[in-house]
């Protein structure tokens, strides 16, 4: 598999580049990395992403550690190697258990899940596979997260699937992980 928009030279950046480039680098990112690098292409795209991810990933209503499930599930329908090889460490890392991170990469809801966790896995699988959110588990969403909280739900599932099309259209490799790669 070809990188097809792999990093570009420091010398081939426009100022609009190097200012989108520099505000990722300067933000809780500290580089740029994986879907940035082909982002670039586009610095005000780029721009508006990266600060939407920002407040999805780091300042979300739900919190980081459940942010991280949605962003597993999320990595997984898509089978995107870069955002797996980037959050389950991440995950881990967040408290979410290491027979979860599992489960999700084999497509299985775990019994380890705690009661929010599964609600947060619950509202994403159903959201990517059939499209909607019955109205159960939205309900038990709105009652643990509020509106704002599922809302943001929402905008991260949207956001990491956005940014999955993105690396799997560029073929953006995965970086080194302490994470096994996804099945295929």
């Amino acid at each position: 598999m070809i990188d097809r928009l792999g990093p570009l030279a420091a010398q081939q950046l426009t100022a609009a580049q190097r200012a989108a480039a520099q505000a990722v680098i300067d933000g809780p990112r500290g580089a740029l990395v994986g879907p940035f690098v082909p982002l670039l292409r586009s610095p005000e795209l780029m721009e508006c992403a990266q600060r939407m991810g920002e407040y999805l990933r780091y300042r979300s209503a739900i919190g980081t550690r459940l942010s991280e499930i949605a962003i597993l599930v999320t990595a997984r329908e898509w089978d995107q190697q870069v955002e797996w090889a980037i959050h389950a460490p991440i995950a881990g890392r967040s408290g979410i258990a290491p027979d979860v991170i599992d489960a999700i990469a084999q497509r299985r809801k775990s019994p380890a899940l705690q009661a929010d966790e599964a609600v947060v896995f619950d509202f994403c699988v159903e959201l990517h596979r059939s499209k909607r959110v019955s109205d159960a588990t939205y309900a038990h969403a709105l009652a643990l997260f509020g509106e704002q909280g599922v809302v943001d739900l929402m905008g991260i599932n949207g956001y990491y699937t956005f940014l999955a099309m993105v690396m799997n259209a560029a073929q953006t490799p995965a970086p080194a992980s302490t994470a096994a790669p996804l099945p295929v």
